[in-house]
């Protein structure tokens, strides 16, 4: 097994806790070949779950749709891993982040801002930046990671659950 497969095993792993009623996102941030934070995506600590009713953009997800992340309570999962690194001290410069999904465009520049080097997804984010400029910015800021942002085609049994296609596993 090649190591993206075994973090990207990790990650999926990992977003077996997210509590959000959409999509369902694991991070592991890897340095030196060593995992050193792990992140899914969810509410705040002591905040009511989403799946609890704690967000109103997921409780209203056809008035609000994929948009408005502004209202959203939800720290993704990259958000995640990189602050609990940051609770125990630990640097995340010159890391590789594995995410079961591609990042959004904050988790982006978050990442960027912080050190990351490499990014592996999953799975395509889709369908956020449907305005081209909009997109072209994504695209070039994505291409700021000095070892590059990378697709990993592997396996996903879970992949509609994952991507809130469906609700049991």
């Amino acid at each position: 097994m090649e190591f993206d497969e075994y973090y990207m095993g990790i990650a999926m792993a990992v977003r077996k806790r997210a509590n959000c009623l959409g999509r369902k996102v694991g991070a592991v941030l890897v340095k030196e070949n060593r995992v050193i934070s792990t992140g899914y995506n969810g509410t705040p600590e002591g905040v009511k779950n989403c799946i609890d009713g704690g967000c109103v953009r997921c409780k209203k997800k056809n008035e609000y749709g994929r948009a408005h992340y502004d209202i959203c309570i939800c720290v993704h999962a990259e958000q995640n891993a990189l602050v609990t690194a940051a609770r125990f001290g630990v640097s995340i410069a010159e890391c590789t982040a594995y995410s079961t999904l591609r990042p959004c465009f904050n988790c982006t520049k978050e990442m960027l801002q912080g050190g990351i080097v490499r990014v592996v997804y999953l799975h395509e984010l889709g369908g956020e930046h449907q305005d081209i400029d909009i997109h072209t910015m994504y695209i070039e800021l994505q291409k700021q990671f000095k070892a590059g942002v990378h697709w990993l085609k592997m396996d996903d049994p879970e992949a509609d659950w994952a991507n809130g296609k469906k609700i049991d596993v």
